[in-house]
């Protein structure tokens, strides 16, 4: 029971709960519940079929013991006023051991793991942690949120992802094939839990996982969450095609010092990451450019104020050239953190009102939107928006039938 009198209804279960994204999240919505914090930031704040933001609790695992306001306070994005208040709360949050494969991701590390051998056995302790905490907090359901850091990328013809009997067995033989990433998925979907991918490492997108989601009846949304550049990227694109101003040219640039870009300062990561955020610009403009360039740099002493700057060569009007520049001085948590609570809260309705499988409604959410049979999918944001909108006041109409 809170101090508001209510009960946590929806627990959000974080992979990655120490991160810097992850510790804002749960420290936003503690604020939010203690009226430290208004809504600045929430794009879903006003809906009323969403449950409030104080019917969620969060858990999880991490490489890394420490609990909430330690390692708030070492990412550095709250302020000492916020951390004070949200510091009770946070100090009583201390993440499950968890799974790590430095084969999957070099840069990043604990000792806290699972002191499981094998992949069934993995499986069976983060199944366990999740019935304990639905248990525990008296839990309606719990939604599984994948913040880790990016893991290497996985061949889209690897066999062990085809369909989820050659899942299994991979399962069973103990396949190098498959990470950390696709065994949370795994273990989220055979407990019935919503799962949402904010990472552009392979997990519930996999052939195999997306069947599971459709045989468990558990919507899945991801992956790899829109917060800073391609975010910007979205909402202009559309309106250079829409005045005809040819694309000659886009370079991106992204400087960040926080965990994720130190797991991005590993060439594998780093190739993982690039091509979600390559992938949106020619399916907006309806063309290819190609000179169009993104490039990621870790850079420790910014932490978590990331910078991006675009610089985009344009050409008009009797083939005269112009430049358009961007310089986006960003906090890298502050923009991700309300979108993963509006994508648990999203994510509860759409349990709410029977919903199974990719959740394409919730595209906006993300660089590499999830679409059903292999169709594109759609990157301009106000064409999300209007979709995302659309489907919450028929999804309203749903979870109240139901």
């Amino acid at each position: 029971m809170n101090e508001n009198g209510h009960s946590p209804q929806v627990g959000i279960a974080v992979v990655g709960l120490g991160g810097a994204v992850a510790t804002t999240a749960a420290a936003g919505v503690e604020l939010l519940r203690l009226g430290h914090a208004d809504h600045a930031g929430l794009p879903l704040a006003g809906v009323e079929a969403l449950r409030d933001y104080d019917a969620f609790v969060f858990a999880g695992w991490d490489v890394s013991d420490d609990d909430l306001e330690t390692a708030a306070r070492g990412h550095g994005v709250l302020d000492a006023e916020q951390l004070a208040a949200a510091g009770p709360r946070l100090r009583r949050l201390r993440p499950w051991p968890a799974i790590a494969d430095p084969e999957f991701c070099r840069n990043i590390d604990g000792l806290h793991r699972i002191e499981a051998s094998g992949h069934r056995a993995r499986i069976d302790a983060i199944a366990a942690d999740l019935r304990t905490f639905r248990t525990e907090e008296g839990l309606e359901r719990v939604i599984v949120v994948n913040l880790a850091s990016v893991e290497r990328g996985i061949p889209a013809d690897e066999p062990a992802l085809a369909d989820l009997e050659s899942f299994e067995r991979a399962l069973d033989a103990d396949s190098p094939a498959i990470g950390p990433a696709l065994i949370y998925a795994y273990a989220a979907l055979r407990e019935g839990c919503p799962y949402a991918n904010f990472t552009p490492s392979v997990a519930a997108d996999a052939p195999a996982l997306l069947e599971l989601s459709e045989e468990m009846g558990v919507p899945v949304c991801g992956k790899d969450g829109k917060t800073g550049q391609t975010l910007l990227k979205t909402v202009i694109a559309p309106g250079l095609r829409a005045r005809s101003l040819e694309v000659e040219g886009w370079f991106s640039n992204n400087i960040l010092g926080n965990r994720d870009g130190l797991a991005l300062d590993d060439a594998d990561s780093l190739a993982s990451k690039l091509g979600t955020k390559g992938s949106v610009l020619d399916s907006i403009l309806g063309y290819h450019v190609e000179d169009h360039v993104v490039t990621i740099n870790y850079y420790r002493p910014r932490g978590d104020q990331k910078e991006a700057w675009d610089t985009i060569d344009l050409v008009g009007f009797l083939g005269q050239k112009m430049q358009l520049k961007l310089n986006f001085l960003c906090r890298d948590s502050i923009l991700a953190a309300p979108l993963v609570i509006e994508i648990a809260r999203t994510l509860d309705l759409a349990a709410r009102s029977g919903e199974r499988g990719i959740q394409t409604q919730l595209g906006g959410f993300f660089k590499a939107p999830m679409t059903a049979d292999g169709q594109a999918p759609e990157h301009a944001l106000h064409r999300q928006e209007d979709a995302l909108h659309a489907w919450l006041t028929a999804a309203s109409a749903a979870a109240v039938e139901a």
